[in-house]
């Protein structure tokens, strides 16, 4: 059995392609051991090892996204091994039993087919792409990679005409980040609720969005994408309207760090290495 890996625009997360399938048309995403633990043993044998912090079972790929002091040179081999092991031995992916909407299934294939035949290709076309992760309690899940962010919109617009079940879209990244303990403080719930109803909606117009990296005790880190990254107008939009509403919707907080890389006018992400966090 030969498994490939393949590295995502996020340094914490890793991609494993066993060449056969796994889900079939469902994406499972598991934020712990304890999530995996009735649902899916390949999951819950991938939460045994040391370093492995989120599981995304997938059509044909596994994600795996690590701690933070983890170290990929050292997980990379224990997780190519645990899978190689689960499928040689026939272990199943899923518990019998533990999915029974069929409901759920249609929409997410219809979703890929969209995803795959219609929108790829128009955002392949401005040097972007896309691809499906999953579809949880009607919010679609996307990988998202270059100006593709900017046309977020637009994708969440088309996809709920075709398939009204959808309720939003979302960043498979974000999706994962804020599944973090520290991203549900009730502090981390007031500025994500100030970023999606009130600063968002009007970055939006400009082509660009505001990503919630992390929240600390007293500090904000946040990253600017599509039109935002490298715009020159950036450093006084977060002085002069972000910082002021985020420090009065929650006044404990000191300091917004922005960690875009605004050098890298190609990639809306930013990638650590190439810069370092600079305040605003």
């Amino acid at each position: 059995m030969f498994i490939q890996t393949e590295d995502t625009g996020n340094p914490e997360i890793v991609k494993f392609l066993p060449g056969r399938g796994i889900t079939g048309s469902r994406t499972l995403n598991f934020a712990d051991a304890g999530q995996a633990a009735d649902v899916s043993p390949l999951a819950a044998r991938l939460f045994a090892i040391d370093g492995v912090g989120a599981v995304s079972l997938g059509a044909e790929t596994i994600s795996i996204t690590k701690h933070g002091a983890a170290d990929w040179a050292v997980l990379r081999p224990s997780v190519l091994r645990a899978i190689m092991e689960h499928f040689t031995a026939d272990d199943p992916v899923l518990t019998p039993g533990a999915y029974d909407d069929d409901d759920d299934d249609e929409i997410a294939a219809k979703i890929r087919d969209l995803v795959e035949n219609r929108i790829q290709p128009a955002v392949s076309q401005n040097g972007g792409e896309i691809e499906f992760r999953g579809f949880v309690d009607g919010v679609v899940l996307l990988d998202i990679q270059g100006p593709a962010v900017a046309m977020l919109s637009g994708i969440e617009n088309m996809l709920r005409h075709y398939v009204p079940e959808i309720t939003a879209v979302q960043s498979f990244e974000e999706y994962e980040r804020l599944q973090k303990p520290e991203m549900n403080t009730p502090e981390a719930l007031t500025i994500r609720d100030l970023l999606e109803t009130q600063i968002n909606p009007s970055v939006a117009e400009h082509g660009g969005h505001i990503a919630l990296i992390d929240v600390s005790p007293d500090t904000v880190y946040i990253r600017l994408e599509g039109g935002c990254q490298g715009c020159g107008m950036a450093d006084v939009t977060l002085k002069n309207g972000i910082e002021t509403a985020i420090r009065q919707a929650v006044p404990a907080i000191t300091s917004v760090l922005d960690v875009t890389d605004h050098a890298g006018g190609d990639n809306p992400y930013y990638a650590p290495g190439k810069g370092g966090a600079s305040p605003v």
